[in-house]
């Protein structure tokens, strides 16, 4: 791909707004990226005033992301295939159930060699079984994707507080040109060549925060999370990666003992 490079931000949410504060400052920064960076805003109106009104004239996003100004260079779009037409950098970051829709929309509006980046947490269920998302945005795209996942919080991102992440790349140049357009002195960046793994253990912490923030802490979901985990694990040959969730799927499931979980976890492959 020939620099300037075009990024496209596919979302405009919390995490969204978050990341195209990073992104906008970037980009003004380091010339093989455009200094224009297009932000797909699902329409909606916030006090009588469209949001993307709002975005492009007061530089903020006042639903999602109060109190932190946006680069003048992010423009709000709110069609998606203008917002990615010709984009050689796709940043996906929408809630994980609407991405096979938008995916479907857009396919013929991106160049072939264009490059994607997923910071969507979650496990699509669909026709074909569970799913990662960059999974499916590969299939449908056809193009290389990357994932972004941390334990971050978009308000913390927002405020520059330090915080740690990483990008997993099935092709680490792939996954430095994304550090590049993403990483801040106090936004530090890790690139490991594995994909999928980091998409899992990303889609693992959302489930815990769900269950923080939804039951209080319960974990009544824990048992069926563990079956859902296992699948993923099974499917993708990476049971031997994980020995917590291969114990608990086990004890749940298979009929180990609970008192055998530490001895399941010493003598697992992994640690042996």
């Amino acid at each position: 791909m020939a620099a300037p490079l075009k990024v496209c931000i596919i979302g405009s949410g919390n995490w969204g707004s978050a990341i195209a504060k990073i992104i906008g400052n970037n980009v003004k920064k380091i010339q093989k990226f455009a200094t224009t960076v297009n932000m797909w805003v699902f329409e909606e109106l916030v006090n009588g005033r469209k949001l993307t009104e709002i975005l492009n004239q007061e530089h903020e996003n006042v639903k999602y992301l109060p109190g932190y100004k946006l680069p003048e260079n992010v423009v709000a779009i709110p069609d998606v295939k203008e917002a990615v037409r010709g984009a050689d950098l796709l940043v996906f970051v929408v809630p994980h159930q609407f991405i096979r829709k938008l995916c479907d929309e857009i396919i013929d509006q991106v160049p072939q060699k264009a490059l994607g980046i997923s910071l969507i947490k979650g496990i699509d269920e669909g026709p074909e079984g569970l799913k990662l998302i960059s999974e499916i945005i590969r299939e449908k795209m056809k193009i290389d994707v990357s994932v972004l996942m941390g334990a971050n919080i978009a308000n913390e991102v927002a405020a520059e507080k330090f915080c740690e992440t990483t990008i997993g790349s099935k092709n680490v140049q792939n996954g430095n040109l994304f550090k590049e357009l993403l990483q801040t002195s106090n936004f530090r960046i890790s690139v490991v060549e594995d994909a999928d793994t980091v998409e899992l253990c990303g889609a693992l912490k959302t489930i815990e925060q769900l269950e923080q923030e939804m039951l209080n802490g319960q974990k009544l979901q824990g048992p069926q999370t563990s079956v859902e985990v296992h699948q993923i694990l099974k499917q993708k040959g990476m049971v031997d990666k994980f020995p917590l969730f291969t114990a608990v799927y086990q004890i749940c499931y298979e009929g180990k003992p609970v008192k055998d979980l530490i001895a399941c976890l010493q003598s697992h492959p992994e640690h042996m």
